[in-house]
């Protein structure tokens, strides 16, 4: 019951968490203008990468829990702060140009402004003589730049799920189930994203309060309060309850408020 309460928690606190990700990645379709039928190209070698980069991120968070317990706290202090600058930054879009992913793939590599069909590289001619050399496409800057997003995006996300649960197992499943069943509806998603503009602060409140279970459940054994005043854990399925309450009330909100919005892409 605890272990597929926490693998529940998990899956949807990444889920949540995820969706200010696909905003983001239609936002570097957009900039690289990668035409529809394109982009679940990039979006499923963005999967592999995902889960080869999750499960280093997990696996080196699961090593330092293990070794050190008192990362937790770090953790914790850091999803507080996290959260509480979620709630207060004002919204602004990634700028890919400056990207430095995008900077330096243009340094090391010759790129062409040309979307080639589904091609990742392409021959161009080059030099005088018009010498063929193999030049990267728009296609997979875009990809680039999705794994990178997604990388600063397991920043914030993994340590959310160390709060839930220490179990590698849980964790790594956890995120690859949400990644998969996110991107695999990433089309639907994207055109109604921007309707979910309150779920950032439900978010926010998610990860304050990830942040407080963390400090009140170790340091309640580690300070001995458990014995000393019958103090409990919070337990975790009060915790998946709390998580989906609130994505709940800030979907219906967030709903409510752009009613008379048309979805991007309805043709309204």
């Amino acid at each position: 019951r605890e272990a597929g309460a926490q693998f529940f928690t998990g899956y949807v606190l990444e889920t949540s968490l995820a969706f200010d990700n696909i905003f983001v990645i239609s936002t570097i379709f957009a900039y690289f203008a990668v035409p529809r039928e394109y982009q679940h190209r990039v979006l499923f070698w963005g999967i592999i990468g995902a889960i080869v980069f999750r499960g280093l991120f997990i696996g080196a968070g699961a090593a330092l829990v293990e070794q050190f317990t008192w990362v937790l706290y770090v953790f914790a202090a850091f999803l507080i702060i996290t959260g509480w600058k979620m709630a207060t930054a004002k919204s602004h879009g990634p700028n890919i140009a400056r990207n430095p992913v995008v900077l330096i793939a243009k340094k090391v590599i010759p790129v062409t402004d040309k979307i080639e069909s589904d091609r990742f590289f392409v021959r161009t001619p080059h030099g005088p003589k018009g010498r063929l050399r193999k030049t990267a496409t728009p296609l997979f800057l875009a990809l680039l730049v999705v794994e990178f997003v997604d990388i600063v995006f397991a920043i914030d996300s993994v340590p959310a799920i160390f709060a839930v649960t220490q179990d590698p197992f849980i964790v790594y499943t956890s995120n690859i189930f949400a990644i998969l069943g996110l991107r695999s509806m990433y089309f639907m998603l994207a055109a109604a994203v921007e309707r979910f503009e309150y779920l950032k602060l439900g978010l926010s409140a998610i990860l304050v309060l990830v942040g407080i279970k963390i400090f009140w459940n170790f340091g309640l054994k580690d300070l001995g309060l458990d014995k000393t005043y019958d103090l409990q854990k919070i337990d975790p399925v009060h915790a998946l309850i709390a998580t989906l309450s609130i994505i709940a009330l800030s979907i219906l909100y967030s709903l409510w408020r752009t009613r008379g919005k048309a979805p991007v892409g309805s043709g309204a």
